[in-house]
C-alpha cells in the first residue's frame, strides 16, 4: 500500500494543483514494480486542493469540509490513474463514496481480484466518513486487502527523534516498534491510523519519495527509510 500526500502532486510554487510531470515521476517506478510482479494499491490525499480540518478551524462545518476533502482525493486519484494507464498499466479507482460515472465503489473482494490480476487499485474518498484522515484510509484499506506493508511517502528520509529541520542533531531511526513511537510521541501517522496499524500488525515504512530510486526500492522491499513494526 503506497500512501501519497496530495501536496506531493503539486509543483512547489506553481498555481496548478496537479503536476502531470510529478505524477509521471511517481508512476515510473510503480510501472517497473508491477512489471516485476508486485501488487500495488495506492491511497492519495487531497491536501493540494482542500484540507477539511483547516477549513473547519475557519468556521466551516467539519463534516461538510471533510466531504469536500474526500472529493479532492477522487480528483487526484483519477489523475494518477490516467498517467499510469498512459504508461501501459491497468488501473481501477475505487471510491468510498459511490460515484458510478467516474469510479467503482469500494468492494473488498473486487479490489483483491484486481490486484491478483496485476491491476493497480487506487482507493479514493478516504474511508467515506468525516473526521478520518487519508492516513486512516490507507491503514484501513491495507488491513482489509491483506497488504504486506504501508509505504508512507514523505519529504523526509524517515522518522526522527525530533524535527530534523529545526534540530541538526536529530537522530533518525532505522527501525522502531509501535510502542517506542508512542512512548516517544513520534508523529508517524495520526493516532487513529497508527492504532489501526498497531492492532492489525501492519508495518509502516516512512521514506523520502524525492530521493532518486526510493519509491522503487520501497516497492521492491529493499531497505529504505524507517520501518515501524510490532
Amino acid at each position: 500500500m503506497l500512501k501519497l500526500s496530495g501536496e506531493a502532486l503539486r509543483e512547489e510554487g506553481s498555481r496548478d494543483n496537479i503536476s502531470p510531470e510529478i505524477i509521471t515521476r511517481i508512476a515510473t517506478p510503480i510501472v517497473e514494480a508491477v512489471g516485476k510482479g508486485v501488487q500495488v494499491a495506492i491511497v492519495v490525499g487531497g491536501g493540494n486542493f482542500w484540507r477539511g480540518a483547516s477549513a473547519s478551524h475557519r468556521g466551516m462545518d467539519r463534516s461538510t469540509a471533510d466531504y469536500m476533502g474526500m472529493l479532492a482525493t477522487v480528483m487526484n486519484s483519477l489523475a494518477v490513474q490516467n498517467i499510469l494507464e498512459t504508461m501501459g498499466l491497468s488501473v481501477r479507482v475505487q471510491t468510498a463514496i459511490e460515484m458510478k460515472n467516474v469510479a467503482e465503489p469500494f468492494i473488498r473482494r473486487m479490489a483483491i481480484r484486481h490486484l491478483e490480476r496485476g491491476r493497480v487499485v487506487i482507493f479514493a474518498a478516504g474511508t467515506g466518513n468525516p473526521f478520518f484522515s487519508t492516513d486512516t484510509a490507507a491503514a484501513l484499506r491495507a488491513s482489509e486487502i491483506g497488504a504486506s506493508v504501508i509505504l508512507k511517502a514523505t519529504k523526509v528520509d524517515g522518522v526522527y527523534d525530533s524535527d530534523p529541520v529545526k534540530n541538526p542533531d536529530a537522530r533518525r531511526f532505522e527501525e522502531l516498534t509501535f510502542r517506542e513511537a508512542l512512548s516517544s510521541r513520534l508523529k508517524v501517522m495520526d493516532a487513529t491510523a497508527f492504532s489501526l496499524c498497531m492492532d492489525n500488525h501492519m508495518p509502516i515504512i516512512v521514506f523520502d519519495m524525492n530521493a532518486p530510486g526510493n519509491i522503487l526500492k520501497a516497492l521492491l522491499g529493499e531497505p529504505v527509510g524507517t520501518l515501524v513494526t510490532n
